[in-house]
């Protein structure tokens, strides 16, 4: 499998630990950055995650910041991603099996590296179910009734 990794300056130990970990489970990863814990912007780096799992370039993206929650938003600015901000296990398969998610975020001051691990392993080991779930998913990709009213 094809995982990109990108961070703020807030998640780097954890991003580190989770692509040794991915890489030793045999994963194909590129680590987007940032490489030191300098101050950056959450933004850029979840856009540039998000580009790259749109082009096809990762099957997977995985996406930290400090609560998750900003650059989660970033990523979600991209309509090819579906990035699901978890912190249990259970929710990272819900957000695979049910939402068909591409991109995961986590929070590095908010899950340690054991649970941001198992995080990312149950959301890697999850298929999306499809059936009664696609058309809500394809919805997520579609223009609200909202938007075009």
């Amino acid at each position: 499998m094809h995982i990109a990794f990108a961070s703020d300056h807030a998640a780097v130990d954890l991003k580190a630990a989770l692509v040794a970990w991915a890489r030793a489970a045999g994963h194909d990863v590129v680590d987007l950055g940032p490489e030191t814990t300098a101050r950056v912007d959450y933004p850029d780096y979840g856009y540039k995650l998000a580009a790259h799992v749109a082009a096809g370039k990762a099957d997977f993206g995985v996406a930290l910041c400090g609560s998750g929650i900003g650059i989660s938003i970033a990523v979600n600015r991209n309509p090819a991603c579906r990035c699901a901000l978890v912190s249990d296990p259970y929710a990272a398969a819900l957000a695979r099996e049910h939402n068909d998610a591409n991109v995961i975020a986590m929070g590095a001051r908010l899950t340690g590296p054991d649970m941001a691990q198992a995080c990312l392993e149950s959301f890697l080991a999850t298929a999306f179910a499809g059936g009664r779930h696609q058309p809500r998913v394809d919805k997520l990709g579609a223009p609200s009734e909202r938007e075009s009213a």
